[in-house]
């Protein structure tokens, strides 16, 4: 879970008119920047209105992993600590993991307005004071500023950013699957990482070796985490995945992905991957 570093409350006062309102927000920076005014969500090219903090250190991934689960991974490529923690409608409790967002800000005269690509990695449970909230790494929060502007930017306080969420792009890349360390011969749990397109999954089946026919679906553990817990019975590797992603509902099969002979704590590389 993203550690918030401060909280600050304000109870501004217009005495004009006698109105006496209340905000609280959450984010790492020391300074508020209170000029900062709401974005404009542009229909026509997709954006969206959304707050903006980081957390974690100036140049890193926020977490290691994080709400999801995904560990030291987020520091690597092809995360390479470009990465956020969503507010509780992109979090959604985990099954947004994995998804991408463009983000880009112009309300500071530290932003350069051009967009940055971030990963869901992690949650931001308290950041609700927007319907839409991005927590970011360091390091992503860095990437929206003009050259040599970035700690100016970090300490401008909650940013009005726009966004929108775009197809996950991993060159190269097929989708990994890191047995939980606690799965065991009647219980398999894996972690899901760099799904291309969606990237999040809206539902995970396991087809055993000798069953050629049926899927059993797995659960959201938590995170990028599926389960499947057969009630006492053997599972019968190698097993076969389905994915399906979350928006687009499209379908792949890694094939005998988790071999006879498979072990918690391993990770095993697919050879299939999302068109993105």
């Amino acid at each position: 879970m993203a550690v918030r570093q401060n909280v600050f409350c304000f109870l501004p006062i217009v005495a004009t008119f006698s109105i006496l309102f209340n905000s609280c927000y959450c984010f790492y920076p020391k300074l508020l920047n209170i000029n900062a005014s709401l974005a404009v969500s542009d229909d026509q090219s997709g954006w969206s209105p959304a707050g903006a903090t980081w957390y974690g250190g100036s140049k890193g991934a926020g977490t290691d992993g994080g709400a999801c689960g995904y560990g030291d991974s987020v520091e690597r490529p092809p995360f390479s600590s470009m990465v956020s923690a969503g507010g509780p409608s992109i979090f959604k409790s985990g099954i947004g993991c994995g998804a991408c967002y463009e983000v880009k800000c112009s309300t500071n005269s530290a932003c350069s307005g051009n967009p940055v690509t971030v990963v869901i990695t992690d949650e931001c449970p308290g950041c609700v004071s927007e319907s839409v909230h991005f927590d970011l790494s360091g390091t992503s929060i860095g990437a929206m500023a003009k050259s040599g502007l970035a700690d100016l930017l970090r300490n401008a306080g909650i940013l009005q950013v726009q966004y929108k969420k775009v197809d996950c792009k991993y060159p190269g890349t097929t989708i990994a699957f890191h047995v939980d360390p606690g799965s065991d011969p009647n219980y398999f749990a894996t972690l899901i990482e760099y799904t291309n397109g969606d990237g999040d999954l809206a539902s995970v089946d396991l087809k055993q070796a000798l069953d050629t026919d049926g899927w059993q679906p797995m659960q959201q553990s938590w995170g990028a985490v599926w389960k499947l817990d057969s009630a006492g019975s053997t599972l019968l590797p190698p097993f076969s995945l389905r994915l399906t992603s979350l928006d687009s509902r499209k379908t792949i099969v890694a094939t005998a992905v988790i071999p006879a002979g498979w072990e918690p704590g391993k990770t095993y590389r697919s050879v299939v991957n999302f068109n993105p």
